[in-house]
């Protein structure tokens, strides 16, 4: 028997990838393809008080804004999720039929029972009431079937199995569902939402979808996996494992319209899937937003994300909060050791002098002859940031970033100044990190920044700038050597680009700074 239905959630769910502005077409084209495709459940967005009603975007602060969207009259059910505590119920009218057939809410286990009678509230006003308690794997057995007992008291449309953080193996999926199984009373529905970040979404989903039982069953899915960090259950993979397999009808190619001509442009914005931050979260049970901050840093190996997850409290992985983990990743960075022996002779040295800053920008090797003739004046001397210059020999390397310290041949470390997260015995001069941030959150550690704050501290007339490009979008124009290349969405660049030019006009107040190359993302003006 078909016992299966799809919940497809990519207008909900999708929106962190995107902060929900899908546009207003768009919307209407993706709840349009999505009925076409035969989806049984189709999520519009969030219910939420938090911020105002745009047109263009799937957060709602009235059921009522969601009726230009629904298209009713078959038998498809249109929903939308609120998170506990961030919509008042009081606002919600009785159920109409022109209106939204049914609410799900989502809440952590501390807001439990608050949140069941919440629930109960929504029900009363003839709404389908979906129960979601996220991060169910944070319950211990006797907690869900406390939980249980309480939605058998007002039997809801559904209730789910929220694998939040992509961990839950098959075993772990399996003694839920049958712990839901024996316990749900027999009308309510099973519903199953996961995220990838172990990359076990889709097996967990084929795995309930073949499970001998009279039950009706939800599985969440959205459009191309669209979903915050390693993104969700693919709607067209699952499609096609049902269709094959258990005798499903639903239509595979409106949901390729969709990838086509909606998601792939959002896909090259802010792209999601696999990755080993990602997968880090997931084995740590921490909220995926803190892999996408260490991520976003770009100044840490894996080995370090993976020592930042195992110093975390357990009680702080559910919800994310980024004064914790940028306290954390300080606290983190600045250990080791500060090596001084040469800090006499430094000041000596750079004290009243012109020093060419070279940072790996394209313009560095493009500019390459200006860059010479710069370094062969006889009151400039040349220090590389986070790399070795070989167009000409610089004097020192300045490396806060360990993987480009690692990349160094050893017989360079004489003549590296690191900061104090690098283990680097026999290096030159190695300082204090946490004395070279600035206030700048997207930038308050990037290393060109922090070398110049450095050679501020050691009284250098003026700074000549090389190299200190910034972000285009296009990757293959952002470095001189291509190895040095990363990725990462293109709204994180552009802060980026928007901190470090912000913080080099304020620094340019206490000391002379100039750009010996063309400025392009990151400008003084």
């Amino acid at each position: 028997m078909n016992n299966v239905q799809i919940l497809d959630c990519t207008l909900r769910d999708g929106g962190y990838c995107n902060q929900w502005k899908f546009g207003y077409q768009n919307i209407h084209k993706i709840i349009t393809s999505l009925m076409k495709a035969n989806i049984d459940i189709i999520e519009c967005g969030f219910l939420t008080d938090r911020g105002q009603y745009d047109c263009d975007v799937t957060k709602f602060s009235t059921e009522a804004e969601l009726h230009p969207f629904l298209q009713k009259g078959d038998e498809k059910l249109f929903v939308a999720m609120m998170n506990y505590g961030e919509y008042d119920v009081g606002k919600l009218p009785q159920r109409s039929k022109d209106g939204l057939d049914g609410i799900r809410v989502a809440f952590h286990k501390r807001d439990m029972a608050e949140a069941v009678e919440l629930c109960k509230e929504i029900q009363k006003k003839g709404y389908l009431v979906f129960v979601q308690p996220m991060v169910s794997v944070n319950y211990s057995d006797e907690e869900f079937l406390q939980l249980i007992k309480k939605i058998n008291e007002f039997t809801p449309y559904a209730f789910y199995i929220v694998d939040s953080f992509g961990m839950m193996k098959e075993k772990e999926l399996i003694r839920f569902f049958y712990m839901v199984e024996h316990n749900l009373e027999c009308s309510i529905r099973i519903g199953f939402h996961s995220h990838n970040n172990m990359q076990l979404a889709y097996s967990n989903a084929q795995k309930l979808a073949v499970l001998h039982t009279d039950r009706k069953l939800i599985i969440d899915t959205s459009v191309y996996g669209m979903g915050r960090g390693a993104g969700n259950l693919n709607t067209e993979l699952f499609v096609e494992f049902l269709n094959e397999n258990i005798g499903s009808s639903y239509e595979l190619k409106p949901l390729l319209s969709i990838i086509d001509e909606v998601i792939n442009e959002f896909y090259q914005q802010n792209y999601w899937g696999y990755s080993l931050p990602n997968y880090l979260s997931a084995k740590h049970n921490a909220h995926p937003n803190y892999a996408k901050y260490l991520d976003d840093k770009k100044t840490l190996t894996v080995e370090d994300m993976e020592s930042i997850f195992e110093m975390m409290d357990a009680a702080k992985c559910v919800d994310f909060d980024s004064t914790y983990i940028e306290n954390l990743y300080i606290h983190y960075m600045n250990r080791g050791r500060v090596q001084s022996e040469h800090e006499e002779k430094l000041r000596e040295i750079l004290n009243a002098k012109r020093v060419l800053l070279i940072a790996p920008g394209k313009s560095s090797t493009e500019d390459q002859e200006s860059i010479r003739q710069c370094m062969q004046e006889d009151d400039v001397i040349g220090i590389s940031v986070n790399f070795e210059y070989r167009y000409a020999e610089t004097k020192y390397i300045f490396l806060s970033n360990l993987r480009r310290f690692r990349e160094l041949e050893k017989d360079k470390y004489k003549k590296c100044i690191v900061t104090s997260n690098i283990p680097a015995v026999h290096a030159y001069y190695q300082t204090k990190y946490s004395d070279l941030l600035n206030d700048e959150e997207a930038v308050k550690d990037k290393a060109g920044l922090m070398a110049i704050k450095f050679l501020m501290d050691y009284g250098v007339r003026e700074i000549i700038l090389a190299g200190f490009d910034g972000y285009s979008h296009d990757t293959k124009e952002n470095y001189g050597e291509k190895q040095m290349a990363f990725y990462t969405r293109n709204a994180v660049l552009d802060i980026m680009n928007a901190g470090m030019s912000k913080v080099i006009k304020s620094y340019a107040k206490d000391v002379k700074i100039t750009f010996l190359t063309k400025e392009k993302y990151i400008t003084l003006k």
